[in-house]
């Protein structure tokens, strides 16, 4: 621990330089890299009346002598938190920059807004400035965290370059950020309804060096509630038309993890129904990789989607009526599955220092739509095989697939096989609606 740290002052009270140390010191074996200037470091504002650690808020307060001030036992708790976090570098997440996002003012006094901040600095900065901020110049973080450390810079075409963190910190400055909202509008209506409005601090009282007693409003992650299915049967046409919906969103926390705050209304995009609430991290990891509009590549976080945590996945995907009432999964998922799974033992395989490995990038596409199932076909091939650039595998007449997946949903997820069938059909249109194109856009919009 630094010597600028000094336990046993009053209330246990560091300044913030002691509070910048002192966080160093306990992340300083985390598997994600933090920042050295946590609390005295742009986007950090004591003056605020907070500090975001990770995705916990710190309450900062004024000591004697006008000088800010925070809890040490609350930089200790928010420490603790982060080292608790495990972090895949192979697990990615693209964070920008994307097409039609849309633009943030430049105010450094508003809320986290992450991907903004990060897509606005990199865009702005040219390589050479780049280099020198990378090797040690103005520093810069995000809720405590030095993102620069972890950032994955990809390059196509020597033109267009996207920008990737890991899913674990992405996932944690996406609470960071829901946290943050929830804090300050509940401190907004906390000083509305005091005559002298003061700070906000951390739910635990706290005392400033005359004594005072603080107490802020209510923890920002206390009201949020699990999603039991109050929009099934939905379209999302409908509700993301109708006031207040993305504020009614922002009260469940996701249906798929069931740690982080939901976002996001995921859909159907074949029958237009809605899912379930979930957050960014989630949304992302559903999404099919498309290459063109009847084109995906099998990426490798198919493999957590149909192996790790597939139960919850199938049931995800039958939330919408017409998939479950089917039996089937939206073509690009079910695309995604045959290639994955009905497929694995076509795929070729090479010598690697361990065995034997799967070579090249599996991809597949398919002439037609479910709407036309006898004209439907799927191509599974792979792409960069060192027996032929485009090698083809298979390929599976789309009722041949859907077959092959209600055989295979049996066994592996009885209980969600056995809450689907043709006698559920109630309800449901006349007509198939055609695929309805992904409206959540290139921005991760919410709507």
């Amino acid at each position: 621990m630094s010597e600028r740290v000094m336990p046993g002052r009053a209330d246990g009270l560091i300044t913030l330089d002691a509070a910048d140390a002192l966080w160093v010191d306990l992340t300083a074996d985390s598997a994600v890299p933090t920042a050295s200037a946590a609390f005295t470091c742009s986007p950090a504002h004591a003056r605020a009346g907070y500090v975001l650690l990770g995705s916990r808020v710190v309450a900062t307060v004024k000591a004697s002598g006008g000088q800010w001030s925070v809890l040490e036992t609350e930089v200790r708790r928010a420490a603790a938190e982060l080292n608790a976090v495990r972090m895949d570098r192979q697990d990615l997440v693209r964070i920008g920059p994307f097409r039609g996002a849309p633009k943030k003012e430049r105010n450094e006094t508003t809320l986290l807004r992450w991907r903004q901040r990060i897509t606005r600095e990199l865009q702005e900065l040219g390589e050479s400035e780049r280099a020198v901020r990378r090797e040690g110049g103005g520093p810069s973080h995000l809720a405590g965290i030095d993102w620069r450390r972890i950032l994955v810079e990809r390059t196509r075409d020597r033109t267009a370059r996207t920008w990737w963190l890991p899913r674990a910190v992405v996932r944690l400055l996406d609470v960071a950020e829901h946290t943050e909202t929830r804090w300050v509008q509940a401190a907004r209506t906390c000083q509305e309804n005091t005559a002298v409005p003061e700070p906000p601090s951390h739910p635990r009282q706290a005392r400033d060096a005359g004594g005072r007693q603080t107490t802020s409003p209510k923890g920002p992650g206390a009201s949020l509630r699990p999603y039991n299915g109050e929009l099934e049967g939905q379209l999302y046409s409908v509700l993301s038309g109708k006031p207040g919906t993305s504020r009614r969103v922002a009260g469940w926390v996701c249906a798929v993890c069931r740690t982080a705050p939901a976002t996001v209304l995921d859909h159907c995009h074949e029958h237009g129904y809605v899912r379930a609430p979930v957050c960014q991290s989630c949304n992302t990891l559903e999404r099919p990789d498309h290459l063109y509009s009847n084109d995906i590549r099998v990426a490798n976080h198919y493999a957590r989607l149909f192996d790790t945590d597939t139960d919850d996945w199938l049931r995800h995907w039958h939330r919408c009526p017409g998939c479950r009432a089917r039996t089937t999964l939206p073509l690009p998922h079910l695309a995604a599955w045959t290639a994955h799974i009905a497929c694995r033992s076509l795929r070729p395989t090479h010598h690697a220092p361990r065995g034997r490995k799967p070579c090249g990038v599996l991809r597949v596409s398919w002439t037609g739509s479910q709407n036309a199932p006898r004209s439907c076909l799927l191509t599974v091939a792979v792409d960069f095989c060192p027996s032929g650039e485009h090698r083809v595998l298979a390929r599976v007449p789309y009722r041949e697939a859907v077959e092959r997946f209600r055989i295979w949903l049996a066994e592996t997820a009885p209980a969600v096989a056995a809450a689907a069938g043709p006698d559920r059909l109630d309800g449901l249109p006349a007509q198939f609606r055609p695929v309805i194109a992904d409206t959540s856009g290139e921005g991760l919009a919410l709507f």
